[in-house]
């Protein structure tokens, strides 16, 4: 017959990171640098695309291809920004509603 074990004491003191034998990682990007860089990125996308339109409509870029492309290469950009931008929210808000 097997013995059943009695639980031990909750341990004080301890993170459930480190009862749980999570290493935690340092020196990487947080996630509002991330995010921060993306949203830099997102930007040049926007500002490239600009560009391209001013130089379109001046003359300088006959190549109708290469406009639409960096347009929409800025606005599946600006797209997945405002879906990340929409699902924090969420989350955000979730937590808020979540009582102590």
């Amino acid at each position: 017959m097997n013995q059943i074990n009695s639980i031990g004491p909750i341990q004080s003191g301890g993170s459930i990171e480190k009862s749980l034998g999570v290493k935690q990682q340092k020196g990487g990007p947080s996630f509002k640098d991330t995010f921060q860089n993306f949203l830099s990125d997102v930007n040049a996308m926007q500002q490239k695309a600009d560009q391209s339109i001013q130089k379109m409509a001046a003359g300088e870029i006959t190549d109708v291809h290469q406009v639409m492309s960096s347009v929409e290469e800025a606005n599946v950009a600006f797209n997945m920004m405002m879906e990340i931008r929409n699902k924090v929210m969420d989350a955000y808000q979730e937590i808020m509603r979540i009582r102590l």
